[in-house]
């Protein structure tokens, strides 16, 4: 291409653009090891995630195993109807949002206060022991969780229980009081996941630059005041990402949890969606009532994040898009 330039004629080389075909084939060849790598996760989520999603479409139908999906009969939303008259309904939810909402409230804010602690431990050495013991429980199933909280509060042979006699006090029923069963689950689950969630703030922390910590205390900041105006604003990001994590699993109730902790005498508090899912779906069989039941939890889930994504944005923070 030749152009005029200060009254002289100069050729310019013709660029042709590259077309997007293109454009993808240089990039997957220039990180090709690096997609290669991720290659198993990408089709572990494909075929575990994805693919399965095509089930959902039994939530719409009276599906049977013998006539399969395609041959089933449609029946629209009927089994949501069903559901939402069920007398249970509002029993489910009302456990189900009462154990979120109490580990929302109890449990979020633990792996925080937890982090921030260990973040001003200066002797290393003890610093990684007490890292250690409070990432132990995390490795430990349900199932030993459970039979532990069974060891110590038992009505008759538990070690609460026992001390308390000593002391010459009653027995408490601790395992069979309604009452009790919403702060057993929460208990169990800061006594459990506590320390594994400090993993994510302690990464966070170790990102700040530590001449903002040095320039605080040439201003006179004391420990708390840096923790108030350094740490904590520099892990807000991450805070928030992992609230609105945690909203989008609001209807979500650790089955396993649950299941093992519940006992006829706490049935009427211990009934969640994800036990009646069990008790209905898989030994009654009703697959497609159960589904409905299933995407009305993942609904309401996706609407929270959706939702409280939005309400960070418009208050200035950062959100995932």
């Amino acid at each position: 291409m030749t152009v005029w330039k200060e009254n002289v004629l100069v050729t310019k080389p013709i660029v042709k653009p590259l077309n997007s075909r293109k454009k993808v084939w240089q990039a997957l060849n220039r990180d090709k090891y690096l997609y290669l790598l991720g290659l198993p996760g990408i089709l572990c989520l494909l075929i575990f995630k994805y693919v399965p999603m095509w089930g959902v479409v039994i939530a719409f139908q009276d599906y049977s195993p013998f006539r399969g999906i395609l041959r089933s009969e449609w029946i629209g939303f009927e089994n949501f109807q069903l559901f939402f008259r069920n007398p249970d309904f509002f029993k489910l939810l009302r456990n189900t949002l009462a154990i979120n909402l109490m580990s929302l409230v109890f449990f979020f804010p633990v792996p925080i206060i937890l982090s921030l602690m260990l973040n001003e431990v200066r002797n290393e050495v003890f610093k990684r022991t007490i890292q250690s013991i409070v990432y132990l429980p995390h490795f430990l199933s349900w199932v030993i969780i459970a039979g532990l909280t069974f060891t110590m509060f038992a009505t008759g042979e538990g070690v609460i229980n026992k001390f308390l006699l000593m002391l010459g006090f009653e027995r408490i029923e601790w395992l069979t009081t309604p009452n009790f069963f919403w702060g057993f689950l929460t208990g169990q689950s800061i006594w459990k996941e506590a320390g594994w969630g400090t993993v994510i703030f302690l990464a966070a922390m170790a990102n700040v630059d530590p001449g903002l910590y040095e320039a605080a205390r040439i201003d006179g900041a004391s420990r708390l005041r840096q923790m108030w105006h350094i740490t904590i604003p520099a892990i807000q990001n991450v805070i928030i990402i992992l609230l609105i994590l945690k909203l989008g699993h609001i209807m979500d109730v650790g089955f396993e949890q649950v299941f093992l902790l519940q006992n006829a005498a706490v049935s009427e508090v211990a009934d969640v969606f994800d036990t009646y899912i069990y008790r209905v779906g898989i030994k009654q069989s009703e697959f497609s009532y159960t589904t409905a039941v299933g995407l009305f939890k993942s609904a309401i889930g996706l609407l929270l994040v959706i939702l409280s994504n939005r309400l960070v944005k418009k208050a200035g923070g950062e959100g995932f898009y």
